[in-house]
């Protein structure tokens, strides 16, 4: 068996009385620095063990000794330096003779005990001390010399060589635990915002100008720059105030735990503990010191919810909204097939799509329904405009409704596949408790094709009807909208405002794309409103799908500034300046694209749209999107079958028309004699609590007179 040199200093004996027969400890070497470190601690009462509530509560005061620390069933007990101060722990195998400056060590227990350290590199290594921040303590039961020290990391169980030694640990776990609390709170912590940082694009401009680059696109560039430069800054900014926002919170919860924590050190001596077995495994010991400490023994341990219940009901609603959804589609059960486009072309040139009949090939999965629910994907910015207006703040309120308008837009990108046409009375619901919004839409008149929707979330409601006009110009489709869109705030602020054209281009040869163009007007009735112009996209544009416009009051006088990109983010500045990056503020920042993308590019909200999550199947009426039959196979990649469903469903709307004449009213939704616009008239939760769709015909089946009949009254 071959023996490990050691370092003198670092030598450790077999055996010690105190620990057990199997128990190893430091044994000390007298050099020069273990007599200095003696030296030192004779002067603070070597064999002190108890403190008296003065001392205890000594500021500056550290505690000092040697524990025996239980390692694993191979190495069993052994004996390590430790150092306590301010709730910090630090512990090593040897004395750290630079940790025990200063007159205001306390040391507990035996100097005898203890070893120095050692300058070699070896025993640098293995001398390296370990800090730890205590989080609580608790005493054994069975073995009045055991105790436990539990941090964010590990769990330490420690041993000391006698009944009184313990007592004194525990006594400066409490005081030291005690006293960095109260440190803690009364600091306060101050997180400065980094608004001062500027970037200086001179020397570039200089030197693209030396290149001989014209000064035009030497701007451009710097402009790129700059905005960059400002994402960053935001988000460093926004980053500033989470941290200061949790620093906070943390300082809130000590001052609630310090009262108790006061108490509990109060009756220390009298307290009872639990009793904790020694297991190979620390997680196994611990698993099994929570099973059996009971209420009244837990004195060293406090939950936030026991301060604060109210968290705790959050808590329990955020549970019930933990809905997983998927990450991406089905994979297809079979290999797409082509069509042949100039067949179509020709016979389709100038009529409206909606009358067109084309193959599967042609749609997404999923209908135009649930794509009004896609506006809705940035609904914070309508909850985060809620609250500005509570507090007061009118511009931002119109600043962050002006963003959610343009937001929609973002999940058009790469998106060339038309939405399936729904039937006439079918529904959509989408119920997202996660974030705050419920959804209801419905299929209310066929000709002219008109949906109407409502939705609800965190103080607001946001409503409307919506026609597409279409028309097909053989390289291109042009999509102009037809209705208003409606958003109200509990507090009655109320916005209206329409969507701008949208344009594909390039159908038949080059890169298909999308652009939207226009002017929205978004028409407050209080103090604010705001004019966006969505630029039209040219064949020499360098800088696409810009967007830009202003805030005014009633009088017309301009308030703020807003630009950006439609698939991209917004930003806006105070008051009218030109648009300079370093002094914008952003509002919106489009989320990033699926990792699973296929040729629909779905965005990740998308690919939930259309899933039928656990139990949700047995809850939804017949009439709802995500049981149309030929939308679900072309979910799943089954080409041949959703064409052949979507022949037969396209049958069966040609008589929608017959339906409508004969008296067809919309069951969810009523229209409104003065605005002309539909309103949601109530009623589907409470039907879908109920579970009751009777009088809801099953528009996905095949088509019967008795049907007519009923839809017609």
């Amino acid at each position: 068996m071959r023996v490990k040199e050691l370092h003198p200093l670092c030598c450790i004996s077999l055996e010690t009385p105190a620990a057990g027969d199997n128990s190893p400890e430091l044994k000390l070497s007298y050099s020069a620095a273990a007599a200095e470190v003696r030296l030192r601690l004779t002067r603070s009462d070597v064999n002190a063990v108890g403190m008296t509530s003065s001392e205890s509560c000594s500021g500056s005061r550290r505690f000092a000794g040697v524990l025996y620390k239980w390692t694993n069933y191979g190495k069993g007990w052994r004996s390590r330096w430790f150092v306590l101060r301010n709730g910090v722990l630090t512990y090593s195998k040897v004395v750290q003779p630079e940790m025990m400056a200063g007159d205001d060590v306390r040391l507990i227990g035996d100097m005898d005990r203890c070893g120095t350290g050692s300058s070699s590199r070896r025993c640098n290594n293995i001398n390296k001390g370990v800090h730890l921040k205590v989080s609580s303590f608790r005493e054994s039961r069975s073995d009045d010399k055991r105790f436990y020290i539990f941090t964010a990391t590990k769990t330490l169980h420690l041993r000391t060589s006698s009944k009184k030694e313990r007592v004194a640990w525990i006594e400066a776990l409490a005081s030291t635990k005690n006293l960095f609390t109260l440190r803690q709170l009364n600091d306060k912590p101050s997180v400065v915002v980094p608004t001062d940082i500027s970037l200086s694009t001179e020397r570039l401009k200089k030197r693209l100008l030396e290149e001989g680059i014209s000064e035009v696109l030497v701007k451009d560039c710097e402009q790129i720059m700059l905005l960059e430069f400002s994402v960053i800054q935001e988000q460093i900014k926004l980053l500033c105030e989470q941290h200061s926002s949790l620093l906070d919170t943390l300082r809130q919860l000590k001052a609630a735990n310090i009262e108790a924590e006061q108490e509990e050190f109060s009756d220390l001596r009298r307290a009872k503990y639990s009793e904790w077995s020694t297991t190979e495994s620390s997680d196994d010991i611990e698993k099994q010191e929570f099973e059996d400490c009971s209420e009244d023994e837990e004195t060293y341990f406090y939950d936030t919810q026991d301060c604060f219940p109210e968290l705790n009901i959050q808590r329990d609603q955020m549970a019930e909204c933990e809905i997983v959804r998927r990450k991406k589609l089905p994979d297809p059960a079979e290999k797409e097939k082509g069509v042949s486009l100039w067949s179509l072309i020709k016979d389709s040139v100038g009529k409206d799509l909606t009358r067109v009949c084309l193959p599967v090939y042609f749609n997404e999965p999923i209908s135009s329904l649930q794509k009004c629910f896609e506006d809705l994907e940035y609904s914070y910015l309508l909850d985060r405009a809620y609250h500005h207006g509570k507090q007061g703040n009118s511009l931002q309120r119109i600043l962050n409704v002006a963003a959610f308008a343009v937001s929609g837009y973002a999940s058009s990108e790469g998106r060339h596949c038309k939405p399936f046409n729904p039937l006439l009375g079918e529904t959509y619901e989408a119920d997202y408790p996660e974030r705050g919004v419920r959804f209801f839409s419905e299929k209310v008149s066929h000709h002219p094709t008109l949906i109407a929707c409502h939705s609800e979330g965190k103080g607001w409601k946001f409503w409307g009807d919506s026609n597409i006009r279409t028309k097909f110009w053989g390289r291109s489709i042009q999509l102009d909208p037809v209705g208003v869109l409606t958003l109200e705030f509990d507090d009655g602020e109320v916005f209206q405002w329409s969507k701008v054209t949208t344009s594909i281009y390039n159908l038949i040869l080059g890169k298909v794309y999308c652009d939207h163009h226009g002017t929205m007007h978004i028409r407050g009735n209080r103090e604010y409103s705001c004019k966006l112009k969505f630029k039209e996209q040219s064949i020499l544009e360098r800088n696409p799908r810009q967007v830009h416009g202003f805030v005014e009051d009633v009088s017309g006088k301009k308030h703020a500034t807003l630009f950006g990109k439609w698939d991209d983010s917004m930003y806006y500045i105070d008051g009218v300046k030109q648009k300079d990056a370093g002094d914008a503020n952003l509002l919106w920042k489009r989320t990033m694209t699926p990792v699973n993308l296929t040729r629909y590019n779905l965005t990740s909200f998308a690919i939930t749209l259309n899933e039928l999550t656990t139990g949700l199947k047995e809850k939804l009426p017949p009439t709802d999107s995500r049981l149309r039959p030929d939308q679900h196979h072309l979910e799943n990649g089954e080409y041949d079958m959703a064409n052949a469903e979507k022949l037969r469903l396209e049958t069966r709307q040609r008589m929608s028309r017959k339906l409508q004449e004969n008296g067809w009213k919309a069951r969810w939704f009523e229209k409104d004699s003065e605005s002309g616009t539909y309103r949601y008239v109530g009623g589907y939760w409470e039907k879908r609590e109920d579970g009751n769709w009777d009088g809801c015909p099953d528009i996905f089946g095949e088509f019967s007179e008795q049907m007519n009949d009923s839809s017609s009254r």
